[in-house]
């Protein structure tokens, strides 16, 4: 259930077209669908404005399956699902109509939700190539909630006039992400340019002294730039849902 379809049932209650017990029993049955492996959270989208997102790692293809069954069949259009495997969507797609991108492990259930015009612009920002899977993940999340997004991939430090030829971008953004491994100093520098909100996503990506990308995140939690914000390692996802929340204020 999400506000609109909430709000169409206190109208109904006010016209008289349904009882207080039958809006009752509506939205009793809102909150959440146990289906005994998960109780799906139906509830999410009249609370935060955006329905449950699957977390496709650690589940069976038949669990994700029911799953997206269960949103679907709940009035969702459309039904985002992170790291999911490229059996998971073999299997999925023969079932139900599925996107799915093999890089960034993102599958969209359902339509497809194409990026909204007026909205400001959310620019993604790698500092290598290595690091685009994670930063799809934010671009295509950003985009699935209807962000307008523009990606800015291999900019980072070590040859820092590929991103000067793009601070006119930079300038125009209402939020900026920024992915990087290594030392993870891209958000730093970025930060310093520009007058919006930074959102750091420090990846995996380097070598043995990385620790996994312990030394980026460290490093952008001790960014000496103003307005830098640090999401966990790797986690594209939750940097474009933040994005798209800075984004729509």
């Amino acid at each position: 259930m999400n506000k609109a379809e909430l709000r169409s049932i206190l109208r109904q209650v006010a016209a008289g077209e349904i009882s207080c017990d039958e809006a009752a029993l509506k939205i009793k049955t809102a909150p959440f669908e146990d289906l005994g492996f998960a109780k799906v959270d139906h509830h999410r989208g009249v609370r935060q404005g955006a329905a449950e997102v699957i977390y496709g790692a650690g589940k069976t293809e038949e669990q994700i399956l029911e799953i997206v069954k269960a949103m679907l069949a709940n009035g969702e259009k459309s039904v985002l699902i992170t790291k999911m495997s490229q059996s998971a969507y073999e299997y999925i797609s023969s079932k139900v109509p599925l996107f799915y991108d093999k890089l960034s492990k993102i599958g969209i259930a359902g339509e497809k939700i194409s990026a909204e015009n007026g909205v400001g612009k959310i620019v993604i920002a790698t500092g290598g190539t290595s690091d685009i899977p994670v930063a799809e993940e934010a671009a295509l999340t950003a985009e699935f909630y209807g962000n307008n997004v523009l990606r800015l991939y291999d900019v980072g430090v070590s040859g820092v006039h590929r991103l000067m030829n793009s601070i006119d971008d930079l300038s125009d953004a209402k939020v900026i992400v920024t992915v990087a491994g290594m030392e993870g100093a891209l958000a730093s520098v970025i930060g310093g340019m520009v007058d919006c909100p930074v959102i750091a996503v420090p990846t995996s990506v380097g070598y043995g002294a990385n620790f996994g990308g312990l030394s980026a995140l460290l490093s952008m939690l001790n960014s000496c730039a103003s307005g830098v914000s640090v999401v966990n390692i790797d986690n594209g996802f939750g940097a474009g849902y933040l994005a798209n929340m800075i984004n729509k204020l």
